[in-house]
């Protein structure tokens, strides 16, 4: 099947263990490897700290030159330029250091980590939206370049609007829980068997939502006529859509705001959601073969194309596809293979 980038090849580099691939490539036939692939390939992928592939001798001069179409995708925890850049991270540290951390969770509770991995989500998105438009420009002019990605920067975007907003004012925003500030209702409400979430914000909605729930009589409520007026009485306005949501199922909650065009959605555990007949309509999870425990769920596919749609096949297994990469690509022989995986260089 036909996918949009086909015949694109990327060389990956990135690891979590960056030791004993540091070794690999230093080891002088590893190395000539490395250098027979560059100009083979797209786009190298790598998440060494920086200044590790140039310590390997592999840095962007020295790949430009092997291959100056090539697109370097850098990915580290602090970028290669910035005064933490030697630093190692991970997600957490992405989160911690971002403001994120402390602005999640409750006013009286302590700072709250994401327990999705939304830092290298993100940055796993902006490396590939990067790498795209890198692309792109080649295919206009026939050169590469590097690219540089980092976990705190993902941070810091997530957090632009309450650290604009503290270098603007000089007042630091607050955290108020599963409620966003300054407006209302938007906030988790529990019903008998489990709780949702309600967000009836604009005029048309918060109407929409007084008629749905059989209460009219709020719009003409004088502290309610706003959306100004809403936020300054978030007290009362969480109060009385508690009262209406806790005599009532999560479906009942569900059944009676959707009738109304009102956004609303169940909180689900992880067993809920697995069961969500969305995500398996969507096919956002895909079972495939797994060649170490038999079957696995993996991510489906997130963008659906109408002319490419794209597939998902089967996990490889490392060095799965040496034969085709070593022989077929760069034209070595079985028994090279068989003496470069006897000494441990591939």
């Amino acid at each position: 099947m036909a996918g949009c980038l086909d015949g694109i090849k990327v060389l990956d580099l990135g690891r979590y263990q960056a030791g004993p691939r540091c070794a690999m490539i230093l080891a002088e036939k590893g190395k000539a490897l490395l250098r027979a692939l560059v100009p083979r390939v797209d786009m190298l992928l790598q998440n060494f700290r920086p200044g590790v592939m140039d310590a390997m001798g592999f840095g962007y001069e020295t790949l430009k030159r092997l291959n100056p179409g090539l697109i370097l995708i850098n990915v580290s925890g602090f970028g290669q330029q910035g005064p933490y850049r030697h630093r190692p991270a991970y997600d957490p540290i992405g989160q911690a250091m971002s403001g994120l951390m402390s602005f999640t969770g409750f006013p009286d509770g302590p700072p709250i980590m994401t327990n999705s991995p939304i830092i290298d989500r993100i940055t796993a998105l902006h490396a590939t939206i990067g790498a795209l438009a890198a692309l792109h420009r080649r295919d206009l002019t026939g050169q590469g370049q590097a690219l540089d990605v980092c976990l705190l920067d993902t941070g810091f975007t997530l957090m632009e609007i309450p650290i604009a907003q503290y270098l603007l004012t000089g007042n630091e925003p607050q955290r108020h829980g599963n409620r966003p500030g300054g407006i209302a209702p938007s906030n988790t409400y529990q019903a008998k068997d489990g709780w949702v979430y309600i967000l009836a914000v604009p005029q048309d909605m918060w109407a929409r939502f007084c008629r749905g729930i059989g209460q009219e009589e709020l719009l003409s409520d004088p502290r309610f006529a706003s959306i100004a007026g809403r936020a300054a009485h978030i007290a009362e306005i969480d109060a009385l859509v508690a009262a209406w949501v806790r005599d009532k199922t999560v479906a009942e909650v569900v059944e009676i705001l959707e009738r109304a065009e009102v956004p609303v959605g169940p909180v689900q555990t992880i067993a809920q959601a697995a069961h969500d007949p969305h995500l398996w309509a969507r096919k956002m999870l895909v079972e495939t073969e797994d060649q170490e425990t038999g079957r696995t769920f993996v991510p489906g596919l997130t963008v659906k194309f109408s002319d490419t749609p794209g597939a998902i096949g089967p996990i490889p297994r490392p060095g799965e596809h040496n034969e085709e990469v070593y022989c077929a690509l760069l034209g070595h022989s079985l028994q090279e293979l068989t003496s470069w995986q006897e000494e441990g260089v591939i």
